[in-house]
């Protein structure tokens, strides 16, 4: 059965979504009768949800400027249905558009342009329908939008004739948009600025105008003068536009000294005068006429947009386009986003291939990371906890200030009071000193305690990476982290992570993660689990990412491990590209020494502080640390006893050496921390040693110059002089 043609609006399609389609939120699942597609569609969205992507896509799509461009960000983040080429060229945009940012010269921001008034200009200019002035303006306002890009690319481009490639593709994009002079002068010509149709813009108009400012004049006169002759009653009337025709309002229903129409009656009385009759009549025809001009005028307008209403459309698509390009761009200058080098594995039993953009900029390009990793993510951030996190410390910064404030004004009113009310004002202050405090320790807790980025460093030979810990360790959130990670370098958002960040292009990206916060009921038994993990395994190719949180977890111990084991061993064997699983079963750390596609990595567990620090041990597998939890809460000794020895001495002979394992890998990391300040540090001397030796080598041949130069002018004078002394010596007589 064949997918049904949607029907695209007259303003066609971004990215290859029509814009009437963006409108609607779930428009882009598109439907199909075929079974494997409905249940990759469930499966997929699924994923997206448990990860939270839709909070990140409507976050980006909040930076956008217009209620369209909005639409079709959330539309295309949610998709995730680009190609490894539209990838890049996505990343390329949102570069190009950083580096415009960076240029200061280019305005992206379309928070002037109501784009929707000008989609509905177009609609109306496609049927033969008149524009209203709001409307012109909107196309004026585009139209001058589009003009202002192209002059200041001109302008970059004159200075420096690289900006066009730097710019690319959105320098591409800019130029080849078409914008008519003609028509931005007439709706100026036309169109006032507030959007009215000007006296000027014909004659008609302004005849017809002229006649109703006279006609409400002598109305005006009118009315003042059947108020003023009016004695007893005239400081209750007052004259007024009812219908478009002007009447006498009247606060009492007491009879008046002149003749008219009563049109309401009660609390008072509103009454036409008779007098007034022909003249409302000629104002009404007056107003007909002004109404009849201004349509012409704007049918006029519209009659020549008609012309060239293919180019405008195209600059509305564009426009839609570069909002898009401008949310993702601003989204990553908000949040320290680093472009990322994502490249598309030849083969997965072959050599990998990276093929990254590169920028220019200095400031963006990434250095090469080293070949032998196929994930390198480091100091990577959870985008949605560092925007919470952004957000809280936002508030609470604002609620110190307010509470700075009120304790001002509590404090200016107390001066001003007298002494017998001076307790409510004392309880007034000390309430806002106490608020104070309060948001002011809070706003020192968030410095303090910023979000911990993670380092994810996955080499090229492993399949499958298995994350061991303690509860509310931060596993979860590392399994979030690089799948969002992925997913925004496919949707060309910059990655949140230091330089260097190498990320390959997965075609999907699924998740089976457990939490009661991101799951719903349906799927919160095992069942539901291993029927995800089931369907996860059937639709995953060779270029999926698959993350698993707490595998073979919710049944029995031993035959969740095994059900565990095998589960990823198949993953390793035909499954994904790479597969990160997080549990607590101890076999499954076994399985890196008896299959090399495997790595274990562990959240480390700080044992002094009592406390998680959210960071990974690379190549560690954890090891339980509930016994000793329980005797730091007071478990009663003969119960921990009795645990240990139920535990066995050779799990616990494992967990000291796994210990020791922790322990050195701090040491190390420690110690590559030191030689890498200290590389640091012999890099900047050695760029100082050849500094040096460049204004040494600069110095000596400034000296030879000079030298060279004094000599050649020494030489001079003595060639003069005795040029001179031989031309004396000829002239003496002999």
């Amino acid at each position: 059965m064949s997918m049904p043609v949607p029907l695209f609006a007259a303003v066609g399609t971004i990215h290859g979504c029509p814009i009437n389609v963006i409108r609607r939120r779930n428009a882009y699942f598109k439907v199909s009768s075929s079974m494997d597609h409905h249940n990759l569609s469930k499966v997929k969205s699924n994923s997206l949800r448990v990860l939270e992507w839709d909070k990140l896509c409507h976050s980006v799509a909040s930076f956008a400027r217009t209620s369209l461009g909005r639409q079709a960000t959330k539309a295309q983040l949610w998709s995730l249905d680009q190609t490894f080429q539209e990838s890049l060229r996505l990343l390329q945009e949102t570069n190009a558009a950083i580096l415009m940012h960076n240029h200061d010269s280019f305005n992206l921001d379309l928070t002037s342009v109501d784009l929707a008034l000008v989609e509905s200009a177009i609609k109306h200019a496609r049927r033969g329908l008149p524009l209203d002035a709001n409307e012109a303006m909107a196309l004026l306002s585009l139209l001058q939008f589009v003009e202002a890009l192209q002059l200041s690319l001109k302008a970059a481009i004159k200075q420096d004739s690289d900006w066009y490639k730097q710019f690319m593709p959105l320098s591409e994009m800019i130029t080849q948009l078409v914008v008519n002079r003609s028509i931005i002068k007439l709706i100026q010509q036309v169109i006032d600025e507030d959007g009215s149709v000007k006296d000027s813009a014909s004659s008609a108009l302004k005849k017809a105008r002229d006649q109703v400012r006279t006609l409400e004049r002598k109305l005006h006169q009118l009315m003042d003068k059947l108020i003023r002759n009016e004695t007893k009653e005239a400081a209750l009337m007052v004259a007024s536009s009812v219908g478009g025709r002007w009447c006498i309002s009247s606060g009492t229903d007491q009879p008046t000294g002149f003749k008219g129409l009563l049109l309401s009656s009660g609390s008072g009385s509103i009454i036409e005068p008779l007098a007034a009759v022909p003249l409302n009549d000629e104002l009404q025809q007056a107003r007909a006429l002004v109404a009849k001009a201004e349509a012409d005028v704007l049918l006029m307008v519209t009659e020549k947009i008609q012309m060239d209403l293919d180019d405008i459309e195209k600059s509305l698509r564009t426009a839609i386009q570069l909002d898009m390009i401008y949310a993702r761009a601003t989204y990553s200058l908000s949040y320290g986003g680093t472009y990322p080098n994502i490249f598309l594995p030849e083969d997965i039993d072959g050599p990998l291939m990276a093929e990254p953009y590169r920028s220019k900029d200095k400031t963006s390009q990434a250095s090469n990371p080293k070949k032998e990793w196929i994930f390198y993510l480091p100091k990577a951030y959870h985008p949605l906890l560092l925007q919470q996190h952004r957000e809280k410390l936002s508030t609470a910064r604002k609620n110190v200030r307010s509470a700075a404030a009120e304790k001002k004004n509590a404090g200016r009113e107390y001066g001003c009071e007298r002494r017998g009310r001076n307790r409510s004002f004392i309880l007034a202050k000390a309430g806002s000193v106490s608020k104070g405090l309060f948001s002011w320790f809070q706003v020192r807790a968030l410095e303090e305690a910023p979000p911990v980025p993670v380092d994810f460093f996955i080499s090229q030979k492993t399949r499958v990476l298995v994350i061991t810990g303690p509860n509310t360790g931060g596993k979860t959130i590392c399994l979030k982290t690089i799948g969002l990670a992925a997913m925004m370098a496919k949707s060309g958002l910059h990655v949140l992570s230091s330089e260097s960040a190498k990320v390959p292009w997965f075609d999907c990206v699924f998740a089976d993660i457990g939490d009661e916060q991101s799951l719903s009921q349906s799927l919160s038994t095992f069942s539901g689990h291993l029927k995800q993990i089931s369907e996860i395994q059937s639709q995953s190719t060779r270029r999926s990412l698959v993350l698993l949180d707490e595998v073979g977890a919710g049944t029995n111990p031993l035959e969740g491990a095994a059900l565990g084991m095998s589960l990823l061993e198949s993953f390793a064997r035909s499954g994904a590209l790479l597969t990160i699983a997080t549990t607590h079963h101890g076999e499954l750390k076994t399985l890196k020494y008896s299959n090399d596609a495997f790595e274990n990595a562990c959240m480390e567990f700080d044992e002094e502080n009592f406390k998680p620090t959210y960071k990974i041990l690379w190549g560690v597998p954890g090891r339980s640390n509930a016994i000793n939890i329980a005797e730091r809460l007071g478990v009663p000794s003969s119960i921990v006893d009795n645990a240990r020895e139920l535990y066995g001495a050779a799990s616990a002979e494992i967990d000291e050496v796994i210990m020791d394992m922790e322990t050195y890998k701090q040491k190390f990391q420690e110690l590559i921390k030191e030689s890498r300040h200290y590389l640091t540090m012999s890099r900047g001397l050695h760029e100082k040693l050849l500094v040096s030796r460049r204004k040494l080598q600069d110095l000596g041949t400034q000296q030879r110059y000079k030298k060279m130069r004094e000599l050649s002018e020494a030489a001079a004078v003595a060639r003069s002089t005795l040029h001179k002394k031989l031309k004396m010596s000829c002239r003496v007589p002999i």
